[in-house]
């Protein structure tokens, strides 16, 4: 993997239209991100198609993205997981209780390998969001991470939807609280 600043050049190049540099970015990320669409989608085929989309994105966006905002990696996973997030709420044929792989969260400590690979961002989010209460913590990785609609959490936490997005305005408040990003309201 390149480091943010090599990434950080690489996007600035593809913002000018430069496809070698999209190449390499391609090559550095795509593993990561078919990762993070993957896990929302639990299709092949589907995270291909969306892994694909999130590509002509960045391409097409690379001059909007600020360093100072994000990192490279969690700029361009964002892009990749709301277009998954967009799939999953499309797809009417199948409701998320007749998928009972989509009903598990997260485990609540990852294995070994991906441990060591984590970045330090990464293990800083994931410290704030266990400060949550239990059901919050809940709440959030399946938003979040398994791309669940404010409908489903609703339904799944037996709770009105207005509900579920103030808890969920309310956790991300505290975890961008112990990041020191503020409340961001």
């Amino acid at each position: 993997m390149l480091t943010p600043a090599e990434l950080v050049w690489l996007i600035a190049a593809v913002a000018k239209a430069d496809e070698a540099a999209f190449e390499r970015l391609y090559a550095a990320t795509r593993a990561k991100l078919f990762g993070v669409v993957l896990r929302i989608l639990r299709r092949q085929d589907l995270a291909e198609e969306v892994i694909q989309e999130t590509y002509v994105k960045i391409w097409n966006s690379a001059g909007q993205f600020n360093p100072a905002l994000s990192s490279p990696i969690t700029w361009m996973a964002s892009i990749a997981r709301n277009r998954a997030i967009d799939v999953v709420r499309k797809r009417s044929e199948s409701s998320i209780e007749e998928e009972p792989a989509a009903m598990e969260v997260a485990a609540d400590s990852p294995d070994p390998l991906a441990r060591r690979e984590m970045t330090e961002e990464l293990k800083r989010l994931l410290e704030c969001v266990g400060r949550l209460e239990p059901d919050r913590q809940k709440l959030v990785l399946l938003a979040y991470y398994n791309g669940w609609s404010r409908e489903q959490l609703a339904a799944k936490f037996e709770t009105p939807v207005n509900t579920v997005k103030t808890w969920l305005r309310r956790s991300m408040m505290e975890i961008r609280e112990c990041l020191g990003l503020g409340s961001g309201s």
